[in-house]
């Protein structure tokens, strides 16, 4: 998927830059910014970062790697909070576009960013996961690029105390545990064929049941694309769904997508409960209240917010896996 949100050591990432969050002196500093120059050796990068001198707020600049992985480090100012009024939201914006606009200018194909500003700068980390998942999803409509957003642990990621609260009353109200799982569940394949076949003879193989459904998950896919009014582009970034994946699915008739894949493509299309579960049963899968997953999707689509990147927001905060692929 084109943008992931993981929890990780950001100085151990093999991507083309990271991105540190830096003063405008692009002096060393301690957290995440610190532990980049440790990782890139100190004094080398302290030097290049000297000989640019200074970084003005919501700005970035750019050196080399040295001894990380990543070929070069972006450094990016943000802005310290002030309660609000100081224009801090501009200014984290533009510090993330900048930021890629460098990585576009340099070639980068990869890009590993941290929650700027949201450390010792006190920016509200609500707001500004907002602010990094509004910036890269706007980039990312019109380039392509993979980037990261790293959260080092659980306690500097926050989506909303409303929000959080909000799903998790409806994981309480919703999931299912999978030992009370009933018959229904655990029979949900054979379901799906005898939905698309019932009129099959019960000596029919399951072979030749599966080549006589009426249309394959592709060909629907592509259909409700066309229904939608949106170009194919516009519908895969929608999914956070890679630009050679979707071209996968596009030339074989009878791909099979993860689940995950076919939930992307249900947001980005904006299907309503039943018309997801009839897409993803073309793909052999079905919403079920044991995974909880599941339930945090079906809270969103419930609740018609069809934005991938907030549902995501939210898996990542529930420890689920993400939307896309």
């Amino acid at each position: 998927m084109p943008f992931e949100i993981i929890r990780a050591d950001i100085t151990q990432l093999e991507v083309d830059a990271i991105v540190n969050a830096a003063n405008s002196h692009l002096m060393a500093g301690g957290g995440v910014c610190g532990a980049i120059f440790k990782a890139a050796g100190a004094s080398q990068l302290q030097a290049a970062c000297n000989k640019i001198g200074y970084c003005d707020t919501g700005d970035a600049v750019i050196t080399k790697g040295f001894d990380l992985a990543a070929k070069y480090v972006i450094h990016a100012v943000g802005p310290i909070w002030q309660g609000g009024n100081k224009s801090e939201a501009m200014l984290l914006y533009n510090a993330y576009s900048r930021s890629l606009a460098l990585a576009k200018e340099n070639n980068v194909e990869s890009i590993a960013f941290p929650l700027i500003s949201s450390g010792i700068y006190g920016f509200p980390r609500a707001s500004a996961l907002k602010i990094a998942v509004n910036a890269i999803t706007d980039f990312l409509l019109y380039e392509d690029m993979m980037i990261y957003l790293v959260i080092y642990d659980a306690s500097s990621f926050d989506i909303g105390e409303k929000l959080f609260s909000n799903i998790k009353s409806y994981i309480d109200d919703n999931y299912v545990a999978f030992h009370t799982i009933d018959r229904r569940e655990r029979l949900n394949c054979e379901e799906i064929v005898q939905s698309h076949a019932p009129s099959c003879p019960a000596s029919m193989a399951i072979e030749d049941v599966v080549c006589n459904l009426d249309e394959s998950f592709s060909q629907m896919l592509l259909r409700k694309i066309d229904e939608s009014g949106m170009s194919d582009a516009q519908c895969y970034k929608k999914a956070n769904i890679d630009r050679k994946l979707f071209s996968k699915i596009r030339s074989d008739v009878n791909y099979h997508p993860s689940k995950s894949t076919v939930l992307a493509f249900a947001i980005a299309l904006e299907l309503s409960l039943p018309e997801t579960n009839e897409l993803l049963k073309k793909a052999g899968f079905a919403f079920s209240h044991s995974y909880k997953s599941d339930v945090i999707v079906e809270y969103f689509i419930k609740n018609k917010n069809y934005n991938i990147f907030e549902i995501n927001e939210a898996l990542f905060a529930f420890d689920q896996g993400l939307l896309g692929g």
